[in-house]
């Protein structure tokens, strides 16, 4: 059922992004970087104990582009290579008869390749060339690759990847500030929140025997870059 949900939702934004230009006046495209902390939110009963033990630095990359069908108004999207990840702690003895006791501390990196479709406000002039906006809709997200404990390759020789769903939804949220330097080119900075709504594990689920465990990524990102 997830897998139809997410194929139905990128149908619906696809079909909005295909339109949007053909009613929109102005395109600009332009490259951004995007350094970020991430962490994991854990969902769990709490004889797991599974908890965010710490953030990573992450660094995000890409191609953007804003379709305009406003003075003010743009569907903003792109293609974006970023990585996520956390350090996830776990204290669990087993409430059968052998009351076998697991503990540890892993650290997980994910790389995904993000295409987000969303609403992005712009002001007036706030000064000369000066302009404010914000940002917001769902990113809809491909995990590329993924590292358990610096590691690809599991012992039997699987890849991590098979731990770990391949698609992810997320929510954008963001504001920041626009300064046109010519006709066509423009710098940007601004902050973003991105809020997992989908869980990205499976690894936690089959150590414990419980599909109920979630773990979802939540990102903080300062956002740099210039349109043409």
């Amino acid at each position: 059922m997830k897998m139809i949900r997410f194929t139905s939702l990128v149908i619906v934004l696809a079909a909005f992004l295909f339109c949007a230009p053909k009613a929109s006046a102005q395109v600009e495209i332009g490259v951004k970087v995007a350094p970020s902390f991430s962490f994991a939110r854990t969902i769990a009963k709490e004889q797991y104990n599974l908890q965010n033990k710490g953030s990573n630095l992450n660094f995000g990359v890409g191609i953007i582009a804003d379709y305009f069908f406003g003075a003010n108004y743009a569907l903003s999207s792109g293609l974006i290579f970023n990585t996520k990840g956390s350090t996830i702690s776990f204290d669990y003895t087993a409430d059968d008869a052998m009351g076998v006791r697991q503990t540890g501390e892993n650290d997980i990196n994910l790389q995904y390749l993000e295409i987000p479709v969303t609403l992005k406000l712009f002001t007036n002039e706030v000064s000369q060339g000066t302009r404010l906006y914000f940002q917001a809709g769902p990113s809809l997200n491909t995990m590329l690759a993924a590292k358990f404990d610096d590691r690809k390759v599991q012992p039997n020789g699987d890849k991590y990847t098979k731990d770990f769903n391949l698609f992810e939804i997320s929510l954008l949220l963001g504001a920041g500030a626009e300064w046109e330097l010519g006709q066509s080119t423009k710098l940007f900075a601004g902050l973003s929140y991105h809020r997992g709504l989908t869980d990205f594990d499976e690894l936690y689920e089959k150590r414990f025997g419980d599909k109920k465990i979630e773990l979802k990524n939540n990102s903080v990102a300062v956002d740099l870059g210039i349109k043409f």
